[in-house]
């Protein structure tokens, strides 16, 4: 634990930051979202957002805390291919352009991306992939409000638990205020904060210490990360970039802007914002190779991306590495937040409970998720079980289980149901058992090449004929 007596940023000085930049984003959260008065203005923006705030939202959601807080932590872990391997997320973003595209032109209505596993694939499937969907969103949720209160720990040596109670109840109250509307241009803002942070850091840190130093210090003390032949690093840098392909192809968060960007604008956002992303990891992880070198004693491995760069920079980089992964973390937990909350609405209050709900009734009911959400998110956060890492790369033997049932599903009419269910609970299982049986590195590696198996089998065995028109039918008030 980190004491206030060692801390770099005084706990005053931090709670101005929280106040200013609470203040700062409920008062554009407010200003974006004033105009989401209807269901589509409240989920999707309007389903017109342009390529500017289309680009920066995609990028800054993509840049979570995780981003900057668990890509130093498994560099650490694993040296130069953990950087590297970290650094594939951006392979996700980039292959999601030419599926945002396919998306928006089959189904121009639609909100959710359990509407297109419900109408491709019938109700069985669409139930395993929402039980998917919703563990692996609170995995993520819980992985941000985790970070909150780590950053705000490792800086200042606040309690953990009322650091992150802060930043969830502000992330809460601005989604709250103005739907997706919001989210996107907070993100904005809060992607030209991430930008100009992460290239003053990196600067700075080989200012103050020197490439040569920082290697010399590795190689003698923890030569491992230095290996191209380090074979859990191998392994980690595959099961990273399936993972990251199976995150983005299956969440709502990523279908939910393909609903919303105008036409015709989802593919070069997409690929844009997968290029600008591709740096950041890098750099973020960059930072804990300095670790031997300043013979820092790092209480946690979740904890070295801030307090190595406290160490390196004092107060001001203390302030600045604060201000990035706070708004990381903020432009994440509101997407986040907006997209489960879709997801909740849509798949389950709307098709399960509620059939005949209205368009204002669901635009009064997903308020009253984003806050149900934040309330169980925070329950679940109090006590911290587990590393960013551990908790994030868990989820993985889901996600990465959808990634052949979406893709063949958007573009093979040949893909049958049954196999997709099949895939995705197939996959999921035995991806689980490799990750206690064998580690992290390979839970979604695993999963993702039993899905891809069961996928090819059932067609082979059993092939499909869908008629592509039916994915047009989803709308807000049911299925035409």
């Amino acid at each position: 634990m980190i004491g206030a007596e060692s801390a770099v940023l005084p706990a005053g000085l931090a709670w101005a930051l929280l106040a200013a930049f609470g203040v700062l984003w409920l008062a554009l959260g407010w200003y974006f979202g004033r105009k989401a008065t209807s269901l589509d203005g409240y989920m999707l923006a309007g389903r017109n957002v342009g390529l500017a705030l289309a680009t920066a939202t995609a990028m800054a959601t993509w840049v979570t805390s995780n981003t900057t807080m668990a890509a130093p932590q498994v560099a650490l872990q694993l040296g130069v291919w953990g950087m590297v391997g970290y650094s594939l997320g951006c392979v996700g973003l980039i292959l999601f352009a030419p599926l945002a595209r396919r998306i928006r032109a089959l189904m121009p209505h639609g909100y959710t991306s359990g509407d297109f596993i419900r109408l491709r694939y019938g109700n069985t499937a669409w139930r395993v992939f929402l039980l998917i969907s919703l563990f692996y969103a609170f995995g993520w949720l819980v992985s941000l409000g985790m970070a909150g209160g780590v950053l705000i720990h490792a800086l200042t040596g606040i309690d953990y638990r009322l650091g992150m109670s802060v930043i969830l109840v502000i992330c809460v109250l601005y989604t709250l205020l103005g739907g997706l509307r919001a989210v996107i241009g907070t993100d904005f803002v809060q992607t030209i904060l991430i930008l100009v942070g992460v290239v003053i850091i990196a600067w700075l840190a080989i200012a103050q210490v020197g490439l040569g130093e920082i290697h010399a210090a590795v190689a003698l003390e923890r030569p491992q990360l230095l290996s191209l032949l380090f074979p859990a690093a191998i392994m980690f840098l595959f099961n990273n970039l399936l993972f990251g392909v199976g995150e983005i192809f299956h969440s709502n968060v990523w279908w939910s802007r393909a609903f919303a960007f105008g036409d015709g604008v989802g593919f070069p956002a997409y690929l844009t914002a997968g290029l600008l992303w591709l740096p950041i990891p890098i750099v973020a992880g960059f930072i804990a190779l300095a670790t031997p070198a300043l013979g820092l004693n790092v209480p946690a491995a979740d904890m070295v991306g801030p307090m190595v760069a406290a160490q390196l920079l004092g107060l001001g980089g203390a302030v600045v590495v604060f201000i990035v992964v706070f708004a990381a973390l903020a432009s994440s937990l509101d997407s986040l937040l907006a997209a489960t909350a879709d997801l909740v609405t849509q798949d389950i209050y709307r098709n399960h409970l509620r059939p005949d709900a209205s368009e204002r009734e669901l635009f009064v009911a997903a308020k009253f998720v984003v806050l149900g959400l934040g309330l169980l998110t925070w329950l679940l956060c109090l006590p911290r079980l587990t590393t960013l890492a551990e908790l994030l790369y868990f989820t993985g033997a889901f996600v990465a289980s959808t990634i052949w049932p979406i893709v063949a599903g958007l573009y093979w009419r040949r893909a049958n149901p049954a196999a997709a269910s099949w895939a995705m609970l197939l996959g999921t299982a035995i991806g689980l058992a490799s990750y206690f049986l064998i580690g992290f590195y390979v839970a979604a590696l695993v999963s993702a090449a039993v899905s891809m198996a069961v996928v090819l089998f059932g067609v082979w065995l059993r092939p499909g004929e869908f008629a592509w028109e039916r994915l047009a039918r989803t709308r807000a008030g049911g299925d035409a």
